[in-house]
């Protein structure tokens, strides 16, 4: 509702072409809420029945167009699976040994990452989470992550969101698709990897499943949980993946209790500021490190809490 009217309002001219960027602005955040309640339904803490949290899915990825079927076998299978394990994790920033051997991942880690001081980060923000979709997506079959078959089928259903905006843009004009998408799309963006960034990018990688090391919950404001659905208390949803978001504050309180010493939570400006002051290269599990300069920093010690 709140991205149809907004949509309309500019599409038909209901509202001074200035006001059109704080609606954009608007949908960034609808956009960005869509995304964490697709995440919460493919994970069966929405909806149980497998063929709804499908649609669920696919409506809640909408704005990135990403599959469904290919977000359960990354995220939830592969990334959930091997939480901040190198070279298994999809999501895991690179080793030095990754960063050295790829032109790739060079680029990308020292153009597009947040760290090191470097504002070029913001592009990662900005831009990181549809790239990252569409890589994962491209790479699905050769990495194992699906079949053949599922990844054709990964393929159509991020075609089928295309279509969509497709028909939106030519309903609405380029003008209009400008502000009723693409800038809400990049405030979208920023807020999910800001959320995607800090719940493993300061922490040492691990070869175990230990949520306690290998994951770090961001707390915020009250609005901004309800926004996103507390998809900041990150080391409450690896231990219980499936778990409505609500119970998550409660799982918190256990946690400090039983394990102040290792559960590890900070609020989110800190912990973009880390990630901001620091780099995004492990030289081994707990170090990471700037090639270019030769700076070393620690991962997040185990007993950080807000």
């Amino acid at each position: 509702m709140v991205i149809g009217l907004a949509a309309a309002s500019i599409a038909k001219g209901w509202v001074p072409l200035v006001v059109a960027p704080l609606l954009s602005l608007v949908i960034g955040l609808a956009f960005a809420s869509l995304t964490f309640l697709g995440h919460e339904a493919l994970h069966g803490a929405v909806v149980r029945g497998q063929r709804l949290r499908h649609v669920v899915g696919w409506f809640g990825f909408l704005p990135f167009m990403v599959s469904p079927r290919l977000w359960v076998a990354w995220h939830n299978r592969v990334h959930h699976g091997a939480a901040n394990q190198a070279g298994v994790d999809p999501d895991a920033n690179p080793t030095l040994a990754e960063y050295r051997a790829s032109a790739r991942v060079r680029v990308i880690t020292d153009r597009f990452a947040l760290g090191r001081r470097s504002f070029t980060g913001v592009i990662g923000l900005l831009v990181g989470f549809t790239g990252q979709s569409a890589a994962v997506l491209s790479s699905a079959g050769r990495r194992g992550y699906l079949s053949p078959r599922e990844h054709r089928l990964a393929i159509a259903e991020s075609l089928g969101g295309l279509v969509v905006w497709g028909a939106v843009a030519a309903l609405v004009g380029p003008v209009a698709f400008l502000f009723v998408y693409l800038l809400p799309l990049l405030v979208a963006n920023v807020i999910v990897m800001s959320f995607i960034m800090t719940n493993h990018g300061l922490s040492p990688l691990t070869q175990a499943q230990d949520p306690l090391r290998s994951s770090l919950s961001v707390t915020t404001p009250r609005w901004i949980e309800w926004l996103t659905m507390r998809f900041g208390l990150h080391v409450e949803h690896h231990l219980f993946p499936s778990m409505s978001s609500r119970h998550a504050p409660e799982v918190r309180a256990l946690l400090l209790a039983r394990w102040p010493e290792r559960y590890q939570s900070m609020p989110l400006w800190r912990a973009l500021w880390a990630l901001h002051t620091s780099a995004r290269v492990y030289e081994d599990a707990t170090t990471l490190f700037d090639p270019r300069s030769g700076r070393r920093w620690p991962t997040r010690p185990a007993n950080v809490s807000s």
